[in-house]
């Protein structure tokens, strides 16, 4: 049964600081270490940051659920923006259609323990990445 999930509206560079720290409140509250949950903020950061920078607006969902047979932290980002034509080359180190260092969506695929993207040109974009949850809680 999945738990509660809390949206964060996604279009100012505030509210990535607010989905950064709603994800690191309810990763504490999972048992996660300080250095998972350092983890899972910057991930959040990422790809929030990308919602402002590529499509103006979208949200960031915050949920635990069962993924691949385990409990899991999942954020999902998701926007209505012009999508991402290429999404091997965007999980590649260096690459951006912008003026980014193209280190957002493979470096929150590091952070995390799986990434998967959703993406269509003009259709937006949902991005969905997890954590599992330490088992010892």
């Amino acid at each position: 049964m999945a738990a509660e999930s809390h949206v964060i509206l996604v279009k100012v560079s505030g509210d990535i600081v607010i989905a950064r720290q709603a994800g690191r409140e309810l990763a504490a509250e999972l048992g996660f270490s300080l250095t998972d949950r350092t983890m899972i903020s910057t991930a959040i950061s990422e790809i929030a940051r990308n919602i402002t920078s590529y499509a103006g607006s979208g949200e960031i969902r915050l949920l635990v659920d069962e993924r691949e047979g385990r409990r899991a932290l999942i954020v999902q980002a998701e926007d209505q923006g012009p999508g991402i034509r290429d999404i091997t080359r965007a999980l590649e180190d260096g690459y951006s259609t912008g003026r980014g260092l193209g280190l957002g969506l493979p470096g929150a695929r590091r952070l995390m323990d799986r990434l998967t993207v959703d993406s269509n040109p003009g259709q937006g974009t949902l991005i969905e990445m997890w954590k599992w949850v330490p088992e010892n809680v």
